[in-house]
């Protein structure tokens, strides 16, 4: 499979929720991505559209460990962000509140490739989820741990 600029980062199902953006306080969260946000020049770090943009945590996973590890933090448009989490985009779109046709464009475009591309992409992202899925994971949070535990009134 090529090299993708954009690829689906699918959360094992035994890892949802667990993310830095729910166990800190919300003027943190504001905090860290405003700072994500000017980093990346207020444009998505993928295709460079302007606007409305998601604070997208970036985790590596240890499949040996089970360990998953943030790594850190990218700013990202909503359609880039869609893709990231490919599986609960599939499910707004079943609802009919995403287009699924324009997510495919947008990725297609973004990685400069076809629609099988894409459809190999998302079955291999669905099987690494599947695969990952079967186990519980640890959670590392690395130096951002420290904010977590630091007393409201020191943080940021």
């Amino acid at each position: 499979m090529p090299e993708l600029r954009l690829s689906a980062e699918l959360v094992p199902s035994t890892s949802w929720y667990n993310n830095l953006r729910k166990v800190i306080e919300p003027a943190d969260w504001d905090w860290i991505r405003q700072q994500v946000y000017a980093h990346y020049g207020n444009r998505c770090a993928l295709c460079g559209v302007g606007g409305t943009l998601h604070c997208h945590e970036v985790w590596r996973y240890d499949d040996t460990e089970h360990v998953q590890t943030l790594d850190g933090f990218i700013a990202l448009c909503p359609w880039c962000h869609h893709i990231k989490h490919l599986g609960y985009a599939g499910i707004l779109a079943q609802e009919g509140k995403l287009d699924y046709e324009r997510l495919i464009r947008h990725f297609m475009t973004v990685n400069q490739c076809d629609r099988a591309t894409f459809l190999a992409h998302r079955d291999a992202a669905f099987d690494e989820w599947e695969a990952r899925s079967r186990f519980s994971w640890k959670v590392d949070l690395q130096e951002y741990a420290m904010i977590v535990q630091k007393p409201k009134e020191n943080r940021r």
